[in-house]
């Protein structure tokens, strides 16, 4: 299973009222990435058909401008850590290769993609001061998969980096940090409605209103007003 080979598969879906893909979903701005013309569905469909492909063959994928065939790249990523047969060996290849090639995975939903299940779930019985490292990044996307990658330790009840994360990141000044932010308190919260409770009782009449409507949104009414209308 070769990279040249599922971009030549990947092909046969280009369509092009697609092409303003681009347009509608990259929220980056680096100068390089265009689309690809190919539904999102036939790209993770495809990705799935090529879970086994080797590491060095996802790495080109992410060497392309093209927004699907990175999209591919890290859908292969996450399919192939969830396999059983994945080693802990390749798995910790995966995990570096997702950080190595950061700069590739320049969208909300490349990190939305792959974090939790490369970065997170990696990471559960590991230390954790790369998620730190990447809170306190410059780049917006880095930021965002210090705290979506939590998630596989909330599906676990390890609530305590989700927290400790959003605190890093409560006054961060991008949207898609603030919505990510409240999203994922929200899941925390969901395990543990204390714990949400009581980073709120911190810090909610400073962080932003998008974070706090989404950090909200599963209270019951009373508390989800007297919280919103601290903003």
């Amino acid at each position: 299973m070769t990279a040249k080979e599922y971009i030549n598969e990947l092909s046969n879906f280009k369509n092009e009222k697609e092409l303003n893909k681009v347009d509608k979903f990259f929220k980056g701005n680096d100068g390089f990435t265009k689309a690809f013309g190919v539904k999102f569905g036939n790209v993770f469909k495809l990705a799935k058909k090529y879970e086994l492909m080797s590491i060095k063959e996802i790495n080109k994928l992410l060497d392309s401008d093209y927004y699907e065939i990175r999209m591919g790249a890290v859908s292969i990523m996450g399919y192939k850590t969830r396999l059983k047969k994945t080693s802990e060996e390749t798995k910790r290849e995966l995990f570096e290769l997702y950080l190595n090639r950061h700069n590739r995975l320049n969208n909300w939903d490349f990190v939305d993609r792959a974090s939790y299940d490369v970065i997170g779930e990696y990471l559960v019985d590991k230390p954790r001061e790369i998620l730190y490292k990447l809170a306190k990044s410059d780049n917006i996307w880095e930021r965002r998969t210090a705290i979506v990658s939590t998630y596989a330790f909330i599906k676990r009840n390890d609530l305590v980096d989700t927290f400790k994360i959003a605190e890093i990141l409560i006054n961060d000044n991008e949207e898609l940090i603030n919505k990510a932010v409240g999203s994922w308190i929200r899941e925390a919260g969901k395990k543990d409605e204390n714990s949400l409770i009581n980073f709120l009782n911190k810090h909610a009449s400073i962080m932003p209103r998008v974070t706090l409507r989404y950090a909200v949104e599963k209270l019951d009414k009373e508390k989800k007003d007297f919280y919103m209308n601290l903003r």
